[in-house]
């Protein structure tokens, strides 16, 4: 607790300055026969006691709590909550200057309870509504814009909803997917997907903080592509926990697709009814196709499984295994493709030096 000393200080001084009082005050009561000094004293010693015990734990607690829960508030609710409540003082303060008119006690008790009120109704207003609200702005930035952006068409936004997995966002791929126009939709990130990914970013491990930032940057990208339309909710299924379920639930609800890299929710979410698109099923069928008996050009780079066999990638990342290559290791050499095999983690090329 690096505050406790200050705390310490400050509340030895304010319950000090407070016992003060209460002895002055007592020892100005009627048919009391003593000195001032003689209340004043004590009563300033147990106040600056009081407060030097127990002022770390009576401010520095509630501050923790706080500082807990607001970190849990999504920032949209923030901003919306500080703006009405900004709206609602400020109409209470209008109102204030004839209520105070009134007659006592209402002309000093109707105005504090217009504070509370005008404030309370503002934020939860302003909180519910903040999606119009801040489409509101939106659009009024757009309009002063004076559509600066009318040279690109956006993408269209009537199409289906199309949920994007964490594992498909740090990817990145999928940017690149969306920007040449075949997803015929709207992107849709869910708040508890950004929220996953802010705590992989945040992780003391490094690899997992450059994905989680790799994954952020991804959806900064996706958001400055005037030919994506891509869109934040906030919507959060309760009937699930895990954001795989999250996910599949939400798909269900609005009769969306899930776009997806992780396996496990692929075959889950097709058991459930729920359509997917997977970005690496996408990869391997655009890949390049080879027949046996076609040659191709290969580098290869390392030594094979079996006794004798080398092993190259082609361009797009296809393993092609070349029987008796071992001995071509670190060169470029012509084979022959003999067979070629679909698994589940891609396309599989044998072939033989030519």
């Amino acid at each position: 607790m690096r505050f406790s000393p200050l705390l310490r200080i400050i509340g030895t001084a304010l319950y000090g300055f407070i016992g003060w009082e209460i002895g002055l005050v007592l020892s100005r009561a009627p048919g009391l026969q003593v000195d001032s000094w003689q209340l004043v004293i004590p009563f300033t010693l147990l106040g600056a006691a009081f407060g030097f015990l127990l002022a770390p734990w009576l401010v520095r607690a509630p501050a923790d709590a706080a500082q807990s829960a607001l970190r849990r508030v999504p920032i949209a609710d923030l901003v919306a909550g500080l703006i009405g409540i900004t709206f609602g003082l400020l109409i209470a303060a209008l109102l204030s200057i004839p209520v105070s008119q009134l007659p006592a006690p209402f002309g000093n008790v109707v105005p504090l309870v217009l504070v509370f009120m005008c404030g309370y109704l503002g934020a939860a207003i302003l909180v519910l509504r903040k999606h119009d609200f801040f489409s509101l702005l939106r659009g009024n930035a757009e309009q002063r814009a004076g559509g600066t952006r009318s040279e690109v068409a956006p993408a269209p936004s009537n199409g289906p909803m199309l949920l994007l997995d964490t594992s498909v966002i740090i990817d990145g791929r999928i940017a690149d997917v969306a920007k040449t126009g075949f997803l015929l939709g709207t992107l849709t990130v869910p708040r508890f997907v950004l929220n996953e990914l802010q705590y992989i970013a945040d992780s003391p491990d490094s690899l997992r903080r450059n994905r989680g930032r790799r994954g952020l940057e991804v959806l900064d990208r996706l958001q400055n592509t005037p030919e994506v339309a891509i869109n934040f909710i906030d919507d959060d299924p309760g009937d699930a926990q895990q954001v795989d379920d999250k996910l599949i639930s939400l798909a269900r609800q609005h009769n969306a697709l899930i776009i997806t890299n992780d396996y496990n929710l692929n075959r889950v979410a097709r058991l459930q009814g729920v359509r997917i698109l997977n970005i690496n099923e996408l990869a391997n069928a655009v890949k390049s196709v080879y027949l046996p008996g076609e040659v191709i050009p290969l580098k290869i780079i390392q030594e094979g499984k079996e006794f004798g066999q080398g092993v190259g990638y082609l361009e797009d990342g296809t393993m092609v295994v070349v029987e008796n290559g071992r001995r071509h290791l670190n060169s470029e050499v012509l084979v022959q493709v003999t067979k070629v095999l679909q698994t589940n983690a891609g396309r599989l090329i044998f072939a033989t030096p030519e």
